[in-house]
């Protein structure tokens, strides 16, 4: 482990990932496009969810970068990072299930999401996340299914949304699931220093 340990840590790798999650945050915001053009500013920030996510975590490479831990961004990026990379999986694995077809695009994201929620999980030994960390984080990530589900701001999957009701109720537990990964990662595990 030690030997992961020190390719996670180095610097070169961290510099790569913050360049290939600034890249899909921007490429993720600019795939929310044409929802945000609809969205009620009050909402607008709780749309761009899977963007939002690799945001988080462009700033806590940033502060491994910087030689310094930002915990509230750890916490929120390993609870919404799992939860939105698992969500978009299950959510394009329906769609193939449904439709009997999915694009390369499906393929892509979920290639692209499943190693946004891998990455979270792998790099938690160096966080340093602190309860009222979590507690943000967690209370973010259910407020989110709240807008999502209840003022109908989710993301739109037009061959899905015969199964809205079932989708909001599978992705509330995922967030309950997410907020116990930031806990039994984040804060519960081993950690390890990290430096560059």
């Amino acid at each position: 482990m030690n030997i992961v340990y020190g390719v996670l840590a180095n610097k070169t790798t961290i510099l790569l990932l913050f360049v290939i999650n600034l890249v899909g945050t921007i490429y993720g915001y600019y795939w929310y496009g044409y929802q945000l053009k609809e969205t009620p500013d009050i909402f607008l920030a709780f749309v761009p969810d899977s963007p939002t996510a690799s945001l988080f975590f462009v700033f806590v490479l940033l502060a491994f970068l910087l030689k310094t831990n930002w915990g509230l961004f750890e916490a929120l990026a390993i609870v919404t990072l799992f939860k939105y990379g698992i969500w978009a999986v299950v959510m394009n694995l329906l769609t193939l299930y449904t439709t009997g077809y999915l694009p390369w695009e499906g393929y892509m994201l979920m290639a692209s999401h499943l190693g946004m929620a891998i990455q979270g999980i792998l790099y938690s030994p160096f966080f340093r996340i602190k309860v009222w960390h979590l507690i943000v984080a967690a209370i973010w990530t259910v407020h989110n299914d709240i807008i999502d589900y209840v003022f109908d701001m989710m993301p739109r999957y037009s061959d899905l949304m015969q199964y809205n009701d079932r989708i909001g109720y599978f992705t509330f537990w995922l967030s309950i699931l997410s907020i116990f990964i930031g806990y039994y990662f984040g804060i519960r595990k081993g950690r390890h220093a990290l430096s560059l």
